[in-house]
């Protein structure tokens, strides 16, 4: 959208180093649980009291799936749908002659293709690269409001991505993540897969790195798994969705595999990926998860001993099977329970810290810390405070050796 708005003449400003009242604020939304709406909700009123004239546009999942933006959604001026925001700036010189509120929401349809958008060079502001190659999901998993906000599986053609990445190296990003709404289903509706994407960055020496975003199990078989074993740049961190531990909560969220089945995934990521950091998500509190229920996944979890975990409590969005379910959990017991997995969460997350000492890790320096030092990554994602590092290293990889641990990320030295 900034490269957009760029190309329409318009200048994207800092939002920390603002002097003046923006002319335009555009929101880019998140509709994955009732808080994201809520925090939609807060921000719009928070900038319309901040900049009463400024223009307000709310764009996202939040904005897809609304259905009555004058209610909801009071504050935004322009409401735009994820089809239409590639006119963002013909909606906003509509909106300036008018100044009648807008709502344009185009509906997803099975045939759409990937939007390809524009990339803008970034290189100022980030390390690393996100590179969007994949949009939508077809799971329609029974707690999800995703495939109804971002439509069907759509994939970006293997030749734009292959300029994209020119384009990205040319401007010095070290490390590329690819991204998608369900990255691993990448070329289902092209006759490719993931794996041709990664061997296609590989070909680049230019990118030192290759991250992938977040997996669904169902599409990693052992020859996807084979094949990505193959890839020089591929960092050993991958982030496999689980959201339970136990096999009766799965059949009611309608995840397609077993505990037996994502245990020998993980097994067979750890034997083709020595060392590598296996992180996930889990959802607490599902529609009638008992407290046996639960502590098979606390069980799970701990057996898998994932390196990082996000936990969110489960939460019922309108237009979803699991909306309607019965036993509805009570909030009070979803906190209790996540707080028990995040008590393991950080857990499981120190022991994995703990097991890179002594090591000696190469280290993408990104963010100087205020007092000495500077703030970076491995390639199986442990964070690391390197702690001779100045800032004029930034965007290096550099190796360092891992001495300590101090409960948020390793400390080291750069081996000289």
């Amino acid at each position: 959208m900034r490269a957009r708005m760029a190309e329409a003449g318009f200048q994207c400003v800092d939002a920390v180093a603002l002097t003046d009242p923006p002319d335009v604020i555009v929101l880019n939304s998140c509709a994955v649980t009732a808080e994201s709406e809520r925090k939609t909700r807060q921000k719009l009123r928070h900038f319309k009291a901040l900049y009463p004239l400024c223009i307000l546009v709310l764009t996202g999942c939040a904005a897809q799936i609304c259905s009555d933006a004058g209610r909801d959604y009071p504050e935004a001026d322009i409401v735009l749908g994820h089809r239409d925001i590639e006119a963002l700036s013909l909606h906003l010189n509509k909106f300036l002659v008018s100044r009648n509120k807008l709502f344009s929401v185009s509906p997803h349809h099975f045939d759409e293709s990937f939007c390809t958008g524009a990339l803008l060079n970034e290189s100022s502001l980030r390390t690393r690269a996100s590179l969007k190659i994949e949009d939508g999901c077809n799971q329609f998993c029974s707690y999800c409001i995703i495939p109804h906000a971002r439509g069907r599986v759509r994939s970006k053609p293997l030749a734009l991505i292959r300029q994209e990445l020119v384009c990205l190296v040319s401007q010095g990003f070290q490390e590329v993540v690819l991204v998608g709404i369900n990255l691993a289903a990448y070329g289902s509706d092209l006759g490719c897969d993931l794996c041709d994407v990664a061997a296609l960055a590989d070909e680049f020496t230019a990118v030192k790195r290759l991250r992938l975003g977040s997996l669904e199990p169902l599409f990693l078989t052992d020859q996807v798994l084979d094949r990505l074993s193959r890839i020089h740049a591929l960092c050993p961190h991958f982030h496999i969705s689980l959201q339970s531990g136990c096999d009766s909560v799965l059949q009611r969220m309608d995840r397609p595999y077993s505990t037996v089945q994502y245990f020998r995934l993980v097994n067979r990521l750890r034997s083709l990926f020595p060392g590598c950091a296996i992180t996930t998500d889990v959802i607490v509190g599902f529609p009638g998860e008992s407290d046996a229920e639960f502590e098979e996944t606390i069980a799970f979890v701990r057996e898998i001993s994932f390196a990082k975990i996000h936990v969110f409590p489960f939460s019922a969005r309108k237009g979803t099977p699991a909306a309607d379910f019965p036993g509805q959990i009570p909030k009070s017991t979803k906190r209790s329970r996540v707080a028990k997995m995040l008590s393991l969460a950080n857990e499981l997350n120190l022991r994995f810290l703990l097991s890179q000492c002594g090591k000696s890790l190469e280290i993408l320096l990104e963010e100087p810390v205020p007092t000495g030092g500077m703030l970076g990554y491995a390639p199986n994602y442990a964070h690391v405070l390197v702690e001779d590092a100045s800032p004029d290293l930034r965007n290096q990889i550099l190796p360092v050796r891992i001495n300590d641990v101090n409960f948020e990320y390793c400390v080291g030295v750069i081996v000289r």
